[in-house]
């Protein structure tokens, strides 16, 4: 099966804890995040979501992911798919690494497979990473103010 991979980050000046309360604090996502812009649910494991996006450049589009793991204070993954498993698959994480009391390196990143996957791939390495970075600027902002 066909995979890419779209990994971005950025570092925060705030504590991790900080950094994971915006981030699991998806009733105020359409405030601050341009590229997620609501997310319905609970944050917890097994739970799906309805997840918003918009990616720059392109149409938003909704998806119901499934929360494969959420370790508080240090990641959050779901998986979502197109139709059936195998046709197009996003793996998407989110990791918290603390690099002092208040500084603080987010992982955002993202595991494309399925048989889509190599037509749609140009599109999204471009649109999609430029989201994810947009998504890591605002939470970085919205973090420290």
């Amino acid at each position: 099966m066909v995979a890419k991979e779209i990994n971005t980050s950025i570092e925060i000046d705030a504590p991790a804890e900080a950094v994971w309360e915006v981030l699991t604090d998806f009733s105020h996502y359409s405030q601050w995040n341009p590229f997620i812009r609501s997310i319905h649910g609970e944050a917890k494991q097994g739970e799906t979501l309805e997840v918003s996006i918009q990616p720059p450049g392109s149409n938003g589009m909704t998806f119901r992911p499934v929360i494969l793991t959420l370790q508080p204070g240090c990641e959050l993954r779901w998986l979502g798919r197109l139709l059936l498993p195998g046709i197009f698959d996003g793996e998407h994480r989110f990791q918290i690494e603390p690099l002092g009391e208040n500084r603080t390196r987010l992982i955002h990143g993202e595991v494309f497979s399925g048989l889509l996957v190599p037509f749609l791939w140009s599109s999204l390495d471009k649109q999609t990473r430029q989201g994810f970075e947009e998504m890591n600027h605002a939470l970085k902002r919205q973090v420290e103010q």
